[in-house]
């Protein structure tokens, strides 16, 4: 069996077992791990060897740039100062607690226990936003979810970049030198990533071609990624800033047809990579398993206590985090809830970035020895990763309700509708005063049709969207009701986007309503 025949086999293995979760409403990650470690285990099976940068470099780019474009800037403000306690403190400490329990009940070495602990600190953005899809969190949660996910790598890629060299080199530790290297990976990862997004921005204002903006997206992420990476600064910060910068200014760089078409293909990349990456973590645990050492195979047991570890760091950093902010910003006599730490805490989970940094870790040390104990880090990280994408994420959505946090389907609803019947009636407001305008001049004598039709759509959209119900309104065939829609459109996407920068709707509502309002805009096109 050839390797492009077993990667086609995994490829349809992971759509179909992502299919199925999406219609038996499952945490998908969590299923394709699962069978993705029924495979492995399959006697004649072929080892499935995946060389050290096929992930970091082929995957993770695209996957992480679809991740960071669901966050927008607006909600990054937000939560900054939460953000803040996880990314740098919350790292840093599960990076040694993880070190010190790996050093303690493993044959790790030291130099090996923290290149383990560097890898497992930080959440993953890829797991955490694939599980998050099936979650009704409020936008403040999800926000901070996805952020600290996002922007805890740099973190954690520094001391992961800072153990392998002390396990190659033998070289000591440093806090300078520690407090540079993250300098110069965190910060000239960002500074990349904002001037690829700058780039890509002056490129998408001049072209209105649908195949060019999508190889654009395409390309983008992988752009950032190795431009920042040959710069020796962290890659992964620089397809996330790219990806925040350019997903908030997204909308107002291209028209409907072209976002409609970059979406569609960029949908289908990410479940496709999505689902074959969670299928591989699951199929390289029993692969990574048959390399350990005779003393190495007590993994099945460390495995759950560090992963234990892992999760009890959190529970003991986000709880006393939450108590803080909270007594500091609290109103009157507000008591602290146990409902938000709690879904924060258990929405941590590990996944790609883990096992990617693993796989980079290097064969041999500056001498030319073996690297003592890869095996092994590479089997306690995928069989950590397989079992916190597994048990927390068949367990979140249990945790969401019974903190009685999550939004009620009816509240989306509400704002939805709410939303809708506003800029319908701004828009409504614009077309009474347009009978007045010159611009009417050049539509002739069916520009009074035209204006009775649109005004009696808007008054149908205002009456649908009162009882939180919405359908496109029927298509007209005549030009000018085609490019008074268009106007109203216009008009109402410029009060969608004060709204949401007024903070009044959240994030999903405005590209829910955006994608409607880029739906209908591609229909009208479509006919002229």
């Amino acid at each position: 069996m050839t390797g492009l025949t077993i990667i086609l086999l995994l490829v349809v293995l992971a759509t179909a077992v992502a299919t199925g979760a999406r219609r038996w409403r499952l945490p998908a990650p969590s299923l394709l791990v699962i069978a993705g470690l029924v495979v492995g285990l399959i006697p004649w099976v072929p080892e499935v060897r995946l060389a050290p940068h096929v992930i970091s470099v082929l995957v993770l780019p695209p996957l992480l740039y679809a991740s960071a474009g669901e966050i927008s800037v607006r909600d990054l403000r937000s939560v900054w100062r939460p953000v803040t306690g996880l990314v740098f403190g919350l790292v840093l400490v599960s990076a040694v607690a993880v070190g010190y329990v790996a050093r303690a009940i493993t044959p790790l070495t030291t130099a090996s226990a923290f290149i383990l602990g560097a890898v497992l600190a930080s959440t993953d953005p890829v797991a955490v936003t694939a599980l998050g899809r099936r979650l009704s969190l409020p936008p403040r949660v999800q926000a901070m979810v996805q952020a600290e996910s996002l922007f805890n790598d740099a973190t954690s890629l520094v001391l992961y970049k800072v153990a392998v060299a002390t396990a190659v080199s033998g070289s000591a530790i440093t806090v300078s030198g520690t407090i540079e290297q993250f300098l110069i990976l965190a910060g000239g990862g960002a500074l990349i990533g904002a001037a690829v997004a700058a780039v890509v921005t002056l490129i998408r204002r001049r072209t209105e071609d649908p195949v060019l903006e999508t190889v654009i997206a395409l390309v983008t992420p992988y752009a950032s990624y190795v431009i920042a990476e040959d710069s020796h600064a962290s890659g992964v910060t620089a397809v996330i800033v790219a990806g925040v910068v350019l997903g908030s200014t997204g909308h107002k760089l291209s028209n409907a047809p072209v976002r409609l078409q970059v979406h569609a293909v960029y949908d289908t990349v990410t479940f496709l990579l999505e689902s074959v990456v969670f299928a591989l973590i699951g199929l390289e645990l029993p692969f990574a398993v048959r390399h350990l050492a005779h003393d190495e195979h007590g993994w099945p047991l460390w495995v759950p206590v560090i992963a234990f570890t892992v999760l009890a760091i959190r529970l003991l950093w986000v709880f006393p985090l939450s108590a803080l902010i909270h007594y500091r910003h609290k109103e009157g006599d507000s008591r602290l809830s146990w409902r938000v730490p709690a879904v924060l805490s258990w929405a941590g989970t590990r996944g790609v970035m883990p096992l990617a940094a693993a796989l980079s870790v290097p064969l041999v040390t500056d001498t030319g020895a073996p690297l003592p104990h890869r095996a092994l880090i590479l089997t306690l990280t995928t069989g950590t990763v397989a079992l916190t994408v597994v048990f927390q994420g068949f367990t979140l959505a249990p945790v969401v309700r019974r903190s009685g946090i999550a939004l009620e389907p009816e509240h989306t609803a509400r704002e939805e509708a709410r939303t809708r019947r506003h800029i319908a009636h701004t828009a409504l407001e614009e077309l009474r005063q347009l009978g007045d305008l010159d611009e009417l001049a050049e539509l002739g004598a069916a520009a009074e049709t035209a204006l009775k039709q649109a005004r009696r759509d808007l008054e149908a959209r205002i009456h649908q969207a009162e009882d939180a119900h919405y359908s496109d309104p029927d298509a007209r065939p005549a030009d000018a009701y085609r490019e008074i829609r268009r106007t109203l459109i216009g008009i109402e996407a410029a009060e969608l986007r004060r709204l949401y920068e007024a903070n009044m709707i959240s994030n999903a509502t405005r590209r829910r309503i955006q994608r409607e309002l880029d739906l209908e805009e591609a229909s009208l096109r479509a006919r002229d």
